[in-house]
């Protein structure tokens, strides 16, 4: 079977790349927007760094700043209507892995209004039409959703999030700007940047991995691996590399999947409402662990990458064991929990936890097959 590499149209990088869009958007032709986003943005006056170029250049727009952490199904039907009645044929993404997801969602179904239950999108969907063009602006250095064909949505009556995976719904233009991640409190700053390696570390190892993923993944451990510290600490040169490693991590993970950090991490977010980054953090050095005998080389590659000092001549367990003792040093150094029990999760949970997890849609590429008294064992290690 071929590998498939999908990657986005066009993308702009580094500071003052936001000062592209007002240009992009009337070299396509575009006629008004709506801007995505949420409150916070605005009150803090983040998206206003980009509202304001629209206003100078004479953009029409209208903003739906409705989004929440953890978007839900109602999110984005609100947002579909608003979007329709206000007669734009473009939207403006700006903000995190919620506000770029939910912005997919609704573009989406704008132009294929048969998915308005917005359920019917899990998994694969065979939608006909591109989404309604999106332009992102990401204001974290984490999910990479401005270059990915995935988006996830939470199901709050079911206590689920569903992945959607959909070539239709990349955005057409993203901006990388690290003065619009430079308000990211440190707090967010870590959850994001280990987010972000984890989508290059599992993008790395997962069953559907090749030569070319392989590549960015690798360079994305890398980068991330060298400048996550310095990024949770205010420093914009290391907030500009984290945004770079996110990106190349991104353009890896959307094309070959990724693996049971995220599938555990998932049903956290869901019950919980735990921010999506700090989940995948807590869980991503225990999984390493329990991945390490299923990688091959591949974690002396992650070794070499993040400057362990033999990672050539070590054993390979030994390597193994250097690998994920050096992410657990930086997931402890940048100040994500060390357990579950820390972000709310409750013991008697865990068996319909559990169940979720093993059969969310990531689970699958896992390098080790997996069920579910192991899952039950991962989490309770974890409490």
């Amino acid at each position: 079977m071929p590998n498939r590499i999908i990657l986005n149209e066009t993308s702009y990088f580094g500071k003052g790349a936001i000062e592209s869009i007002a240009p992009e958007f009337n070299a396509r032709g575009f006629k008004k927007a709506v801007v995505v986003t949420d409150k916070d943005l605005i009150k803090f006056e983040v998206a206003t760094n980009v509202t304001t170029l629209l206003d100078e250049a004479g953009v029409d727009y209208e903003v739906y700043d409705g989004i929440v952490p953890n978007p839900t199904i109602q999110n984005v039907k609100d947002g579909v209507e608003f979007v329709k009645n206000s007669g734009a044929d473009c939207i403006i993404a700006i903000g995190g892995g919620s506000p770029i997801d939910t912005a997919k969602a609704i573009g989406i179904i704008v132009t294929n209004p048969e998915f308005s239950d917005v359920i019917s999108l899990e998994g694969v969907a065979a939608t006909k039409k591109p989404c309604l063009p999106i332009l992102a602006v990401p204001t974290t250095s984490g999910t990479a959703a401005e270059v990915t064909i995935n988006y996830v949505i939470t199901d709050e009556e079911n206590h689920r999030k569903f992945v959607c995976v959909d070539p239709h719904d990349i955005p057409i233009v993203a901006f990388v700007d690290s003065d619009m991640m430079m308000g990211m409190p440190k707090s967010l700053a870590a959850a994001t940047g280990m987010d972000a390696m984890t989508h290059a570390i599992e993008g790395y190892i997962t069953q559907a991995a090749w030569e070319m993923t392989d590549m960015l993944h690798i360079k994305a451990i890398e980068i991330i691996g060298r400048s996550l510290r310095d990024s949770v600490n205010g420093v914009q040169s290391a907030r500009e590399e984290m945004a770079l490693g996110q990106y190349i991590a991104g353009m890896g993970f959307s094309n070959v999947g990724l693996g049971l950090v995220h599938g555990m991490a998932h049903p956290l977010s869901a019950w919980y409402n735990i921010p999506h980054g700090v989940a995948c953090a807590s869980l991503l050095p225990t999984i390493m662990k329990y991945n390490k005998d299923f990688t091959g080389e591949k974690y002396r590659d992650i070794a070499r990458v993040l400057n362990i000092e033999n990672a050539d001549t070590l054993s390979l367990e030994d390597v193994r064991n250097a690998a994920c003792s050096a992410i657990d040093s930086l997931s402890k150094d940048v100040g994500i929990p060390a357990t579950i029990s820390e972000l709310g999760v409750k013991a008697e949970d865990i068996p319909q936890i559990a169940q979720d997890a093993l059969r969310d849609v990531c689970t699958p590429g896992n390098p080790r097959e997996t069920n579910l008294e192991e899952i039950i064992e991962l989490y309770t290690s974890l409490m």
